[in-house]
């Protein structure tokens, strides 16, 4: 799901995100950190806001602390542009319903508002994927590449680097962009792995997030044995895995694949 993220910071109770719309409606939401962690994970989460007609939408925050805008269309067809602005509880004047009149009777749409003329707001297009591959370049064309393929020709959302990084991109910023965004992590084991700056970074990430609970993480095991894992990490060695030494790259896929669509908790 692609969404537009607006990240507040640490805001007072009271404060209001202002939100403008130009094109077609669209959910905007308010949340705390929590439950845009949940968010973007593809998980159940509370929010203020909802579907927004009119614009702009202003949305009060209940609670001092830190907080997320998105801005998406799941649900919805067309496109839109947004932008925001926050607006300390001092300034404010009385705020309109957030289903108040309808983008189609509007003229014109009040002025769009980017995060340019926000100071301190970082509004990017976020992608929420279900699986991040973590790999040795080595590994890329007997696993890697395959394996990425066989989940994106099922349907899924792959963050490879293959498919994601362009020319100029900041490699770090990208790595940690797309291990935020994604519900699962596989990583793909191998002796030419192990000791590897990038992927060992990207793997921290993994492991990071698995701890919080914010994704689930699933090993694959390619051309090593256990006695070489649990050298390399007894953690790692503990969790249940797929060897390329007993499966085929197609049927890790397919496992991949269905216990993403069909969650032991869902």
């Amino acid at each position: 799901m692609r969404f537009t993220h607006y990240r507040l910071g640490h805001v007072a109770a009271g404060t209001v995100a202002e939100v403008t719309l130009r094109g077609s409606a669209a959910n905007v939401r308010l949340m705390d950190q929590s439950n845009f962690n949940n968010y973007k994970a593809g998980r159940q989460h509370r929010c203020y806001g909802g579907l927004a007609e009119s614009s702009p939408v202003r949305l009060r925050v209940p609670r001092s602390g830190t907080w997320h805008v998105t801005v998406d269309m799941q649900g919805l067809r067309g496109t839109v542009r947004s932008g925001i602005r926050v607006i300390p509880a001092e300034a404010l004047k009385p705020l309109p319903t957030i289903n108040q009149g309808s983008l189609r009777d509007l003229p014109s749409l009040v002025r769009n508002v980017t995060h340019e003329d926000a100071p301190g707001i970082d509004a990017v297009d976020e992608r929420a994927f279900d699986v991040f591959i973590c790999h040795t370049s080595e590994d890329k064309d007997e696993v890697v590449r395959p394996l990425a393929m066989a989940l994106r020709d099922a349907g899924l959302s792959v963050w490879y680097d293959e498919f994601e990084l362009r020319i100029g991109d900041s490699l770090r910023r990208k790595i940690d962009k797309g291990l935020a965004n994604s519900r699962f992590g596989a990583v793909v084991l191998s002796r030419a792995f192990f000791g590897r700056g990038w992927p060992e970074y990207e793997l921290d990430g993994l492991v990071t997030q698995a701890l919080a609970g914010e994704q689930v993480l699933l090993p694959v095991w390619h051309d090593v044995t256990k006695r070489q894992v649990m050298d390399y990490s007894s953690s790692l060695a503990d969790r249940v895995a797929r060897s390329t030494a007993t499966h085929t790259v197609e049927e890790i896929a397919a496992e991949i694949v269905d216990l993403i669509r069909n969650p032991p908790d869902s």
